[in-house]
């Protein structure tokens, strides 16, 4: 069964700002119309939606947030949704999208990462509709190093592109900035080398299979339910196997590994050919590094691991689209992902 893509955006187009999970308080509102200005910039018409309020850990009530996004990814004068980030507990939508009338609809381009991570994937698995795991609309500002793309660049592709993305080398050795305080900030400071890391061992590596992935925090919650049955989506859209992405964004290395071995239980990597690790500031512990955990999780797979990926919270951003057809390299002197929209 083929992967539905949304059309590709163009000039004009309208991109919709929602927040499923949080919003934005007053503070950071200098940030979001900087950030809106620069989809702005690149030729399309933004517009902003209702469930946006900041003050609390989610935008609006659930059965809000649900219908909004509904009534965004259904509207065939939408091109794109886009959250300004993630959140904390956006799973509790899932059982309240309209997915029939998401299924009927033609696609249109999901984007985020993080807590977002908990509609993106659903979303692909249940629909068969590509998602675009990359920025966030607060990020998107950023210029975007060379080997990288911005979502923005992905989702105005036709379907049949193949693109290639490949590690920059550096990353920076401190966090976010704080948009409070610099809400003009357009430049990463890349000051740390380090590039991708094969954990299970030596040798090249050249492995093909469709994407999937995500946040480990929010999608070990959903992995072995109906939102998150990778097993049947790989029956359905990739029997030729899975390349499966997951990132760590702030749990200690002994949470990861029991979230990892909860996922492998539940069947999330039984398609997997090769699995990619985002590279993550999360902490390690005394006896279990965040690389340990992985491997002790994931090591019984015996498919190439590699970590230190551009997918996760450590900027910058390597964007992955769910349902893409996937090619890995990774050798000793090329490190590369190139993705197709078939």
């Amino acid at each position: 069964m083929p992967i539905r893509y949304p059309r590709p955006l163009r000039p004009g187009d309208r991109i919709a700002v929602t927040s499923p999970s949080s919003g934005v308080g007053d503070e950071l509102h200098e940030r979001l119309r900087l950030a809106v200005r620069a989809v702005e910039a690149r030729g399309y018409e933004v517009v902003v939606g209702r469930c946006m309020d900041g003050s609390g850990h989610v935008s609006a009530p659930a059965a809000d947030r649900a219908a909004e996004l509904t009534e965004l990814l259904a509207d065939p004068g939408i091109a794109a949704v886009v959250p300004p980030w993630g959140g904390e507990t956006a799973i509790d939508l899932l059982p309240l999208l309209d997915w029939d009338r998401l299924r009927a609809a033609e696609p249109t381009w999901l984007v985020g990462f993080s807590d977002m991570s908990t509609l993106l994937t659903p979303l692909t698995l249940l629909t068969g509709a590509a998602t675009l795991h990359g920025n966030n609309l607060m990020d998107t500002p950023y210029r975007v190093p060379d080997g990288l793309l911005s979502w923005l660049d992905i989702a105005a592709l036709p379907a049949g592109s193949r693109f290639a993305q490949t590690p920059p080398g550096r990353h920076p050795s401190s966090g976010w900035a704080d948009y409070r305080l610099f809400p003009q900030v357009d430049e990463y400071t890349l000051d740390t080398p380090g590039t991708w890391t094969r954990l299970d061992g030596d040798g090249d590596v050249e492995v093909r299979g469709r994407l999937i992935g995500g946040c480990i925090e929010t999608l070990c919650n959903v992995a072995g339910t109906p939102y998150g049955d990778v097993t049947a989506f790989a029956r359905a859209h990739a029997p030729e196997g899975l390349i499966v992405y997951v990132e760590a964004f702030g749990d200690d290395a002994f949470t990861i590994c029991r979230n990892l071995h909860g996922m492998r239980l539940a069947g999330f990597f039984d398609a997997a050919n090769a699995v990619l690790v985002g590279r993550t500031r999360a902490p390690d512990q005394d006896s279990l590094t965040q690389h340990e955990a992985v491997l002790d999780a994931l090591g019984p797979l015996g498919v190439p691991i590699v970590a230190d990926v551009e997918c996760g919270h450590v900027p910058p951003h390597l964007p992955l689209v769910n349902g893409a057809r996937g090619r890995l390299v990774h050798t000793a002197t090329r490190r590369e992902l190139v993705q197709t929209l078939d």
